[in-house]
């Protein structure tokens, strides 16, 4: 992306945008991917990213300026997930599959992609599921049965490395991509919440604001 695009002294934390791991249909995971990668370069704050889970009660969210997107409509997901990296000055979105700048500032996403929920159906306002970056990768498991029809044919190609689990579970995508506050991990904001509460200077704290599940309410993702 143009240099102008970023603030001058804004460092990108990620590889080029092609050079990205990325399986389409599969944004939890292309996301999981990019927070590992900036674990692993110690160059960079792993406690300024968060995986951000936009969806709501009833899995109907509009975005604009998706790859998907025809001319200025917008796609509308039942989920989507996106990489927040909070800075000094302002906060960048990275979103694979966005049209936009890769990264873009959060106030240019929130024009763009987010728009408003004013003039939306209530069914389609926008909730978002906030969570630091390593309590993600510790905490996540997908074993992609989300994406297999009813007779276990793959609706669209999983990612060709091993699923994701943890030692507690193969499977709570639903915990994520729910926004029942009082669940999962992380903490939940309406849209016009999290642009407030990220769109200004500095890193926000949501050390006091992450849940996490009991055992044995992982016990039926097993």
């Amino acid at each position: 992306m143009n240099k102008q695009d970023l603030s001058f002294e804004y460092v990108i934390i990620t590889p080029s945008k092609e050079d990205c791991v990325y399986t389409s249909c599969y944004c939890e995971e292309n996301i999981w991917k990019l927070c590992e990668y900036i674990k692993a370069q110690p160059q960079h704050c792993i406690q300024d990213v968060y995986a951000v889970f936009i969806s709501n009660e009833r899995r109907m969210v509009p975005l604009w300026k998706q790859k998907s997107c025809r001319r200025d409509q917008p796609v509308v997901w039942d989920y989507h997930v996106i990489l927040l990296h909070t800075g000094n000055r302002e906060s960048y979105v990275y979103d694979l599959d966005t049209t936009l700048p890769f990264p873009c500032p959060l106030s240019l996403y929130e024009k763009e992609a987010f728009r408003s929920d004013h003039g939306l159906k209530e069914s389609y306002w926008r909730k978002l599921r906030v969570i630091p970056a390593e309590t993600f990768l510790s905490s996540f498991a997908s074993d992609r049965s989300h994406m297999k029809d009813e007779v276990g044919h793959w609706r669209m190609l999983p990612p060709s490395y091993p699923c994701l689990e943890t030692a507690e579970s193969k499977m709570n995508l639903d915990s994520f991509i729910s926004m029942d506050a009082q669940i999962g991990w992380g903490k939940v904001y309406s849209l016009a919440e999290f642009v407030q509460h990220f769109g200004g200077k500095g890193r926000p704290s949501l050390a006091n604001d992450s849940h996490r599940l009991k055992d044995e309410d992982h016990a039926a993702d097993d």
